[in-house]
């Protein structure tokens, strides 16, 4: 494989790594700490994430549990759930917030799928952005002279075998995520 393709192939791998994340957002019935990632909550007037505040557990496969260092924080933490699109209601204790995950019903299931079929499709219009972009660069060295018709033609190849390599990967992510789904 052509070295000048590298920078293409990281944008590319890259686009596998942001679904990857994306998905490990989305809940299948199970307790997955990684939802709570994106939350924020106000400590001392700065927006801090929910892992440096406290303590996160999963003690059963449908809990999980934020024991706050500074017990001052309970209400904030609530609140930021509650903001948050989790669809979740945490319980206080006074000392720890416990989630409860229901389980997912057949019609949540699906469309769980479908958005992770969508999120799916999206990066795989984004490598074949890539590809886009990678070409078009391409096509200027050739006409620059940079490159010749012959080199074009190879690299032209070498993109269209690395677009295909990386939309398998995001085809059998999303295989992979939507099976976790759909398992009871």
């Amino acid at each position: 494989m052509d070295q000048r393709l590298n920078v293409y192939e990281e944008k590319m791998e890259k686009t596998i790594s942001n679904l990857q994340e994306e998905y490990s957002t989305i809940r299948a019935g199970r307790a997955n700490p990684h939802i709570l990632d994106k939350i924020t909550v106000d400590y001392y007037g700065t927006p801090t994430v929910l892992q440096q505040v406290g303590n996160i557990t999963v003690p059963e496969a449908r809990m999980i549990c934020i024991a706050p260092w500074d017990a001052t924080l309970l209400k904030e933490i609530e609140k930021a759930i509650l903001a948050s699109d989790l669809g979740l209601t945490p319980t206080n204790d006074g000392k720890v917030i416990r989630l409860v995950f229901p389980e997912l019903t057949e019609e949540r299931r699906k469309e769980l799928v479908k958005d992770v079929k969508k999120k799916g499709e999206n990066a795989k219009v984004a490598v074949r952005n890539i590809r886009r972009d990678a070409n078009d660069a391409f096509k200027k060295q050739n006409k620059a002279n940079e490159i010749s018709e012959d080199e074009l033609s190879d690299i032209e190849d070498d993109i269209q075998k690395l677009t295909d390599k990386y939309v398998k990967k995001v085809e059998d992510i999303i295989e992979d995520k939507s099976k976790e789904i759909l398992t009871v």
